[in-house]
């Protein structure tokens, strides 16, 4: 029997992995619309799984009843922020051009004493005050007259996109619903993924990632939950304008771990400005109660999703961030778990403990 002619071999093998590449890659193109989406829906889902079962059970262990009840929950904590900001918007709209418009008669106070006396940077910063007050209201306004016209570009771009936002979160919510349904079987497909690339210690690296994405999301976004609802309460009580509208900003920049201190002193300002020191005072102690909440919160929340370092958690969170956007919030907390445990295994020669809670209890939700 003539033996195979290798060359020949090694063209076919070569032809094969181009095609199995080329349609990888073609598959990945097609989906490209749908993968930040699937991210996003396969976080929520995961965070969220507990508490789809245990209303399933609730519901007469009614699966459909409990995806319906979850969706008409998300669809409520997706819409309802981003209606009130409109409609904040839209119902102030002659109030912010007043606004604007009365920016140009404002006159600013000369700097105080003492500013000047301030180590490095005094000088510098009365010397810039000192010109502004000499230039007016009009040389103010020829300076910031530039980055005005790119503000309002960047504001025309938004306001083209908010139907294609509106189009990602009812895709990111009916992913998650179908998510819901099929939960189970998609967990077992990943699970059998992971044994047939790495066996047992493959399996425990995919429940790892499940709690990674759980721990980021009690950690980020509760925190982020809890800290803009008490702020905007306190935004609200004190008579803050446009409460709701900078309650959905501060939701937004807790996401970012930037933090509600960003949008809640200059409110504390402007009520100090206003003459109202009572709730100006008031608001200082919710801005410092809530701007001191994540240092405790996050940490706990964390720890109950994911049994992993802290300063990896942080680290991917921020890391994420920059590198992928706001997806990258948990995105990258997931890959450096995976790394970290992948890393722990091979400096113990093959025998460390990739711990996880097993598919029973895992990361990925999927205990019955």
């Amino acid at each position: 029997m003539t033996p195979p002619d290798p060359r020949s071999d090694l063209a076919r093998t070569t032809l094969g992995v181009l095609f199995i590449g080329g349609l990888i890659l073609a598959a990945f193109w097609v989906l490209r619309p749908f993968i930040g989406p699937a991210i996003w829906a396969t976080t929520i889902a995961v965070a969220t799984w507990p508490l789809m079962r245990r209303l399933q059970a609730r519901l007469w262990q009614r699966r459909m009843l409990a995806v319906a009840g979850m969706t008409l929950a998300l669809l409520l904590l997706f819409v309802v922020p981003l209606t009130l900001a409109i409609a904040t918007l839209v119902a102030n709209a002659d109030e912010i051009v007043d606004a604007i418009k009365q920016l140009s008669s404002l006159r600013m106070p000369t700097p105080p004493d003492w500013l000047s006396s301030l180590p490095v940077l005094g000088p510098k910063i009365d010397n810039f005050w000192h010109e502004v007050v000499a230039a007016g209201s009009d040389g103010l306004w020829a300076k910031l007259s530039p980055f005005a016209g790119q503000l309002a570009r960047w504001l025309v771009s938004e306001v083209g996109s908010v139907g294609m936002l509106v189009v990602q979160v009812l895709l990111i919510v009916v992913i998650t619903a179908l998510m819901y349904a099929r939960g189970e079987a998609a967990a077992g497909a990943l699970l059998r993924i992971g044994h047939r690339l790495g066996g047992t210690q493959g399996e425990a690296v995919v429940v790892l990632a499940g709690q990674a994405i759980r721990g980021v999301a009690l950690g980020v976004g509760v925190t982020a939950v809890v800290q803009s609802v008490l702020a905007g309460i306190g935004l609200a009580v004190s008579g803050v304008p446009y409460a709701g509208l900078l309650t959905v900003l501060m939701f937004m920049s807790c996401l970012a771990q930037i933090g509600p201190v960003i949008v809640l002193l200059p409110a504390v300002v402007w009520l100090y400005w206003s003459g109202e020191t009572g709730w100006g005072s008031f608001l200082l102690v919710v801005t410092l109660v809530v701007g001191t909440l994540d240092n405790i919160l996050r940490p706990m929340l964390i720890r109950m999703g994911a049994d992993l370092p802290l300063l990896l958690i942080f680290s991917g969170v921020i890391g994420g961030l920059l590198a992928f956007g706001l997806v990258g919030i948990f995105v990258g907390p997931v890959v450096l778990a995976v790394a970290y445990t992948l890393m722990q295994a091979w400096v113990g020669d093959g025998h460390g403990d990739v711990r996880g809670d097993g598919p029973e209890d895992g990361g990925l939700g999927t205990g019955h």
